[in-house]
């Protein structure tokens, strides 16, 4: 845990995006303030680096795979323990109980992307499902054998962002539909045993803040200076 744990960082331009709710049929729009975000999700070797565990049940000794087997609440967790590492502010003020976590948005540390940073940058100024050939950009069910990759290894999009599509689901921000799913959390990009239609932009998913499964994990994002 006294490693230096470097996460490499993309610059994302201010702008706009607009989300769309398959299930509700509603759409909203987004003006958006410039961040940085993870050229790749975080790695197993990152995760342990930072939090001293290894949670993932896919690794088979390859610390260079996508993190998975984490919760929200674990992302969440990560990101504090990384900034208090790189001597930056939390973004996040976690109650005694554990239970409550509050976005503390001047800070400049790191944290989870809210789902429109997240689809706007895996957008990458493009405006159809996806930013590519989907088996040159992703990970799926019908070319991954059915197990997680080193990221990094297709397509990047144009904003030089890798896997944002398949590989692992990654948490957001974002409460999903709190008057219909209460603490449920927004997943985005699809995974590594999902079919094509899963691995689409704008695809929203859902799950509860403390579930954890093999092939959902997270990259973090930071608020640009200023």
């Amino acid at each position: 845990m006294g490693t230096t744990t470097h996460i490499d960082l993309t610059p994302i331009p201010p702008g706009q995006v607009t989300l769309t709710d398959r299930r509700t049929q509603r759409s909203w729009t987004v003006d958006l303030a410039p961040f940085h975000l993870g050229t790749l999700p975080v790695t197993q070797e990152q995760y342990a680096q930072v939090t001293g565990e290894r949670p993932s049940t896919t690794a088979q000794g390859n610390d260079h795979l996508p993190v998975e087997t984490v919760s929200w609440r674990d992302a969440v967790l990560f990101c504090n323990s990384l900034s208090r590492q790189e001597e930056l502010t939390p973004a996040y003020d976690v109650d005694a109980d554990g239970e409550v976590v509050v976005r503390e948005p001047s800070c400049d540390g790191y944290r989870l992307p809210t789902e429109a940073e997240w689809e706007y940058a895996c957008r990458a100024g493009t405006s159809g499902p996806r930013y590519g050939p989907l088996d040159d950009i992703a990970w799926h069910r019908g070319n991954s054998e059915e197990r997680p990759h080193e990221p990094g290894a297709r397509l990047p999009n144009p904003w030089g962002l890798h896997d944002m599509l398949g590989n692992v689901w990654e948490w957001c921000w974002d409460l999903y539909d709190p008057e219909v799913y209460g603490t449920y959390r927004v997943l985005r990009g699809g995974g590594w045993f999902d079919e094509h239609w899963s691995c689409r932009a704008s695809v929203r998913r859902r799950s509860h803040p403390t579930f954890r499964v093999d092939d959902v994990g997270f990259r973090v994002a930071r608020s640009a200076a200023g």
